[in-house]
C-alpha cells in the first residue's frame, strides 16, 4: 500500500516547495564551485578537443595506422585557436558554462529528490519499477553526455574547423560559436539517450509496443533526422548525421528493451 495518504494538497505543495528549494541550493553550490574552478576546467576539459593530443584524435590516428588509412582526417595534426570579438563574451561564457555544468552534475540529485517525492505514493511493486527507471535514466544520460563529449563534438569540430570552401578563406572560430555548439550537442546527445527509457515507460503503460515501433520505423527515422536538423546549431549534413545516427541506434535499442 502507498505509505502516504494523509497529506492534503497544500501539504504536498509545501513538500514540493522544499524539494525545489533544496535542488536550487545544490545547483547554486555546484555553480559557485564551477565558477571558481572554471579557468582550470575550461583549459583542461572544455578546450581539450581543440588540441591534437585529445583522446579521440589519438584513437583516429590509431585506426588510421592500423587500417592503412592515409587521409588527412586520420593523420593530419589538428589544433583550433579560438578568438573573441565581443568584449563581454569571456565573462558571460564563464557564468553560463559554470551554470550548465552545475545543472548536468546535479542531475543525480534531482532524480533522487524526484524519487523521494513520489515514492510514498507508490506500492512496493511500483517502487521497484520506478527505481529501475530512474537508475536507467541517470546512467543513460551520462553515457549520452560522454558520447557527445568524446565522439560527437570532436567529430563535428574536426570536420567544420578544417572544412574549406575556398583556400582564400581562413577559418577563425569565435569563442561564442565554439561554446554554443559544445553545449548544444553534448546536452542534446545526453537527453537523446533517454529515448529507450521513455519508450520503455510508454510500453509499460500500454501506449507503445514492439509491433508499432517496427511498423513505423521508416517514419521515425525521418522524424529523427528532422529533429536532428532542428537541434544541431549548424546546417551541414555531417553534423546532422553525427546526431541522427546515434538516435536511430537508440530507436533500435528501444525496440529491443520493450516487452513483447
Amino acid at each position: 500500500m502507498p505509505e502516504d495518504k494523509e497529506l492534503s494538497f497544500w501539504d504536498h505543495l509545501d513538500v514540493l516547495r522544499h524539494l525545489l528549494m533544496r535542488v536550487v541550493v545544490v545547483w547554486l553550490v555546484f555553480g559557485i564551485g564551477y565558477f571558481i574552478l572554471m579557468p582550470e576546467i575550461f583549459d583542461k576539459v572544455i578546450l581539450a578537443p581543440c588540441y591534437d593530443n585529445f583522446v579521440f584524435y589519438d584513437l583516429l590516428k590509431y585506426i588510421g595506422t592500423s587500417l592503412g588509412f592515409t587521409g588527412d582526417f586520420f593523420t593530419k595534426e589538428f589544433t583550433v585557436h579560438l578568438i573573441n570579438i565581443n568584449m563581454a563574451a569571456q565573462f558571460f561564457t564563464h557564468l553560463s558554462t559554470a551554470f550548465w555544468l552545475s545543472v548536468v552534475t546535479a542531475v543525480p540529485y534531482l532524480i533522487y529528490e524526484a524519487w523521494r517525492f513520489i515514492a510514498p505514493a507508490l506500492y512496493k511493486e511500483e517502487k521497484r519499477g520506478v527505481r529501475k527507471a530512474f537508475l536507467l535514466g541517470t546512467v543513460m544520460f551520462f553515457i549520452g553526455v560522454a558520447v557527445g563529449y568524446f565522439m560527437v563534438f570532436p567529430l563535428t569540430l574536426r570536420f567544420l574547423a578544417t572544412y574549406e570552401l575556398s583556400g582564400a578563406i581562413e577559418n577563425q572560430i569565435s569563442l561564442n560559436s565554439y561554446i554554443d555548439i559544445f553545449m548544444m550537442l553534448i546536452l542534446c546527445i545526453g537527453l537523446s539517450f533517454e529515448l529507450p527509457l521513455v519508450t520503455w515507460i510508454l510500453s509499460l503503460i500500454g501506449l507503445l509496443n514492439r509491433k508499432t515501433m517496427r511498423e513505423y520505423r521508416r517514419h521515425s527515422v525521418i522524424v529523427i533526422f528532422i529533429l536532428a536538423a532542428i537541434i544541431t546549431p549548424t546546417g551541414d549534413p555531417f553534423t546532422l548525421s553525427v546526431v541522427a545516427i546515434p538516435l536511430c541506434l537508440l530507436y533500435e535499442m528501444s525496440i529491443y528493451l520493450m516487452k513483447k
